[in-house]
């Protein structure tokens, strides 16, 4: 019985040693610049310009109403909203990067009864805000 029970127990180490050893290496990356910091030191690629575009309050604002699912939060970063869906597993939801970009820029064509409001449409934010924020998006 006790040797089964070890059999068992090193098996189960192994598969997670194997495990670990083929993910990611997520928390490697830096986490993500808070809004002061994008402010500060102006981002250079457009992933990290898009992710300063969404916490900008004067811009995007997208964690007011969403959740945004990544492991590279920056440290004590506030809650998200819950009005929108969160932004999970994006080049999952939308393949067509197109069709991502066309939601941002106006939700209402999509459903006219949508609450996120048409920022492209609205010029609320720029065309290349909307592209990085797509690029960003597909990161997560």
């Amino acid at each position: 019985m006790r040797k089964s029970l070890s059999l068992v127990a090193a098996a189960g180490a192994a598969l997670l040693a194997g495990n670990l050893a083929l993910m990611p290496a997520a928390s490697a990356e830096a986490p993500l610049p808070t809004d002061k910091q994008c402010s500060k030191n102006k981002p250079t690629d457009n992933v990290t310009k898009g992710w300063c575009v969404m916490i900008n309050r004067k811009k995007g604002n997208c964690l007011a109403c969403h959740d945004v699912i990544t492991k590279r939060f920056p440290p004590d970063f506030p809650a998200a909203g819950n009005i929108g869906p969160p932004l999970v597993s994006m080049k999952a939801r939308f393949p067509d990067a197109a069709k991502l970009r066309a939601q941002i820029w106006d939700p209402t064509d999509i459903n006219p009864n949508s609450s996120m409001l048409p920022f492209g449409r609205h010029k609320v934010i720029s065309e290349q805000d909307i592209d990085n924020i797509v690029e960003f998006l597909y990161t997560i």
